[in-house]
């Protein structure tokens, strides 16, 4: 195994590197599990040393696929507060909010505000909406667009964070 992991380390570092852009440490990782399966079948490890080699790099690709899979498995991890912990925002913020959300609509046209209520509030698709409205999809899309990128604006200048 001391022979083995001389030859075909190094060569098998940078390639499962490649396979996990710059995540070096998940390259390693990698490199220790396909080290593993080697050590596991010692026995029956081929003889010759490209045969070797071969066989380690196909034991190093499986692993690395593996390892993208059991990733799409799993959920993604979060960091930071549990759920639930978070602080709940008390009546005076949740006031505040509905007044400058109110606010800034007010602001918009007619046209974009009918646009942005069918499709958020009553939760209405793009096609529902222009049914509704009795508009094409594609002025939809694009009231949709200007209104919220208005909101967007308007709202930053309220609260920069």
């Amino acid at each position: 195994m001391c022979e083995l992991y001389a030859a075909t380390a190094a060569h098998l570092r940078r390639y499962l590197t490649r396979l996990s852009p710059g995540r070096p440490e998940d390259a390693e990782d990698l490199l220790q599990e396909t080290m593993l399966r080697a050590w596991r079948r010692v026995d029956d490890l081929p003889t010759g040393v490209d045969d070797c080699r071969r066989w380690m790099f196909t034991v190093a690709r499986n692993v690395a696929i593996d390892a993208v899979r059991n990733r799409k498995a799993r959920p993604v991890e979060v960091y930071g507060d549990l759920p639930g912990t978070a602080a709940v925002p008390d009546e005076t913020t949740r006031l505040l909010d509905r007044h400058v959300l109110g606010d800034t609509l007010a602001r918009l046209t007619e046209a974009q505000r009918a646009v942005l209520v069918s499709l958020y509030w009553t939760d209405r698709s793009v096609a529902e909406t222009a049914v509704s409205l009795g508009i094409r999809e594609g002025t939809v899309r694009s009231r949709s667009h200007y209104a919220l990128r208005t909101v967007r604006d308007m709202l930053s200048s309220v609260d920069p964070g």
